[in-house]
């Protein structure tokens, strides 16, 4: 098997290994004792904190460590919120961040606060213009990942930092994706981390919060870990997760070269080898391990499991998944196609046959599933049950979902004149979502949705 989904978690890097087990031998004991024992464990503790705080850029004494990153972002939304509070209780976030932050925000609106989502651009970046005109005067916290984990997309940290300073608004980023690769941009003001993101052990987060921000730790709080996580460290994991990005920060200049090379090489021939494709992202300003593409008239579930019998791991942002009815809301964001979608996250040290095996099995697999759902063939066009006029034909796509309503679309764009419409009834929520991106890679016209008794009519023009 290839494992190509470091962005979800991480093989434990073997220096964070080697710490892990040399600490559960040392640092078991609790180090707020006096005793000998303690103080050993102190001291790994103090030493982890120096090491992580080196590597995030920031001071020892402003670095906490979490039970995990989704804690941090959570503490550190909360805390930056109830202690600004004076200030008002507006936030701004870009709408492609992870799920983490998307539901502290929503707990924070369900309290009474209000929140704006900045839109991005179709590689999944904001707009610093745009961000910047989200700010308001009662604003008490913005937020920006430093790189997306489903695009790959490295965010302009740096400038969205200047506009929150210009307006006096802290910025917390999250960092979980780019941690490995390099310190974040100067300027921000909070910043969080997830150790299984970069070959440490799971169940360790970083917060840290810059001196002179106005921090309300939620809940009840004790002496440990300046009150923002409250309870026992688990310290061998702490030292393992901080030795960790020690190390992989040491590979991270060579391994980054060698990397980018071979998901540039994804992004360019997976297009060549596989039809109708849409390679999605910045292809210039990304994370050098990750490339993201969507493929037509494929269920994403059945991509994926093809691929994993085929020996491949790999992760999918698509709405075509019997575990949602919703695609991902970074490509919602991003308006691209979300039919097929496949994330090829690489890890460090994969072999470039590895990446060459994947190229050659990936075509036969996207065939098989297209030909099990009757997806059309280059240039061909059929009935696909449609009826109506000569320059008017509708598509009853009701009660099918994901990706056969954009299937059935295209077998009979080619029955209506260049001008005539094409009407699809669903009842699939995300159908817009994939008809746009159909519209858009097809150089087709889409009219717009119309209401329907059940579902919803999406109408298409044809232009060539």
């Amino acid at each position: 098997m290839a494992y190509f989904d470091v962005a979800s978690s991480a093989p434990l890097h073997p220096v964070a290994r080697q710490a892990l087990q040399a600490s559960l031998d040392e640092g078991w004991a609790d180090p707020a004792r006096l005793y000998r024992e303690g103080r050993r464990a102190r001291m790994l503790l103090d030493a982890a904190r120096e090491a992580a705080a080196e590597a995030v850029g920031c001071r020892p004494d402003e670095l906490t460590f979490t039970p995990s990153g989704t804690h941090a972002v959570h503490t550190g939304v909360s805390g930056v919120l109830a202690g600004r509070r004076r200030t008002g209780r507006h936030l701004v976030l870009s709408a492609v961040e992870h799920s983490s932050l998307l539901h502290a925000a929503a707990t924070h609106e369900a309290g009474g606060g209000t929140v704006t989502e900045v839109p991005v651009e179709r590689t999944g970046a904001v707009l610093p213009a745009s961000y910047a005109s989200a700010l308001r005067e009662e604003t008490a916290l913005a937020c920006l990942q430093s790189a997306n984990h489903e695009v790959g997309t490295v965010q302009p940290v740096a400038e969205v930092a200047e506009a929150c300073r210009a307006a006096g608004v802290p910025l917390l980023v999250d960092a979980a994706q780019s941690l490995a690769w390099g310190p974040v941009q100067a300027g921000w003001s909070v910043l969080t981390g997830s150790a299984h993101k970069w070959g440490g052990p799971a169940g360790v987060g970083l917060l840290a919060v810059r001196k002179g921000v106005r921090f309300a730790a939620p809940g009840p709080a004790d002496e440990r870990e300046s009150g923002r996580s409250p309870g026992f460290p688990n310290l061998p994991a702490v030292v393992a997760a901080a030795a960790s990005l020690r190390a992989v920060r040491e590979e991270a200049a060579t391994e980054a070269e060698r990397l980018r090379e071979l998901v540039d090489r994804i992004r360019v021939r997976v297009p060549e080898r596989v039809a109708d494709v849409e390679v999605v992202g910045d292809p210039v300003r990304r994370l050098p391990h990750l490339v993201t593409f969507s493929c037509l008239y494929v269920d994403g579930e059945a991509l994926l499991h093809g691929l994993d019998r085929a020996g491949f791991s790999v992760s999918s942002g698509s709405s075509c998944t019997s575990s949602t009815l919703t695609p991902s809301h970074v490509l919602r964001a991003m308006g691209v196609l979300s039919e097929g979608n496949v994330r090829v996250s690489l890890p460090a040290g994969v072999a470039e046959a590895e990446v060459e095996r994947f190229l050659d099995v990936l075509p036969g697999v996207v065939a098989g599933v297209r030909e099990q759902l009757g997806a059309p063939t280059a240039g061909a066009a059929g009935t696909a049950g449609a009826a109506g006029t000569a320059g008017e034909l509708v598509v009853d796509a009701l009660g099918k979902r994901c990706p056969v309503p954009v299937i059935e679309l295209a077998k009979v764009i080619g029955e209506v004149p260049v001008g005539g419409t094409v009407r699809v009834v669903t009842d699939d929520e995300v159908a817009e979502l994939d008809i746009r991106a159909w519209c858009w890679m097809r150089d087709q016209e889409y009219v717009g949705e119309e209401p329907a008794e059940r579902g919803a009519v999406y109408v298409v023009r044809r232009r060539t």
